[in-house]
C-alpha cells in the first residue's frame, strides 16, 4: 500500500497548535488510532518580577516546535491514520476547513 505521498517534511504549511489540537480530536474519535499526546501547551511560570508567564520563552517555543514534530511524524507515519482526509489536510492544504466532512481517502 506504501506511503500515500505523505511528504511531511517537504511540506511548508504554517500551522497554528490549535490546529494541532484539532487533528488530533479528530484521530480521536476514530478509537481504532491511539494518538500520541501534545507538547505542553504553555509553561505557566509564575515567576516573581516578569509579566508574561513564559509562553515566548524561546527555549520553550523550540522544545514545543520539536515536540510537534515528532508528534505530526508519529501520527503521519501510523498506516490506519494516512488515509485519514483530516492529516491530508493538515499537511497539504493552505488552510484548514474544520467544517469537513470526515472520512478516508480512497486510494486511487
Amino acid at each position: 500500500m506504501g506511503n500515500l505521498g505523505l511528504k511531511v517534511k517537504e511540506s511548508s504549511v504554517r500551522r497554528r497548535y490549535s490546529d494541532f489540537e484539532w487533528l488530533r480530536n479528530e484521530l480521536e474519535r476514530d478509537s481504532k488510532i491511539v494518538v500520541p499526546p501534545l507538547p505542553g501547551k504553555a509553561l505557566k511560570r509564575q515567576l516573581p518580577f516578569r509579566g508574561d508567564d513564559g509562553i515566548y520563552e524561546e527555549e520553550f517555543i523550540e522544545d514545543r516546535r520539536k515536540g510537534l514534530e515528532v508528534f505530526i511524524n508519529k501520527v503521519a507515519g501510523h498506516p490506519l491514520a494516512q488515509n485519514e482526509k483530516c492529516l491530508h489536510m493538515f499537511i497539504q492544504e493552505p488552510v484548514i476547513d474544520k467544517n469537513y466532512v470526515p472520512g478516508k481517502i480512497r486510494n486511487t
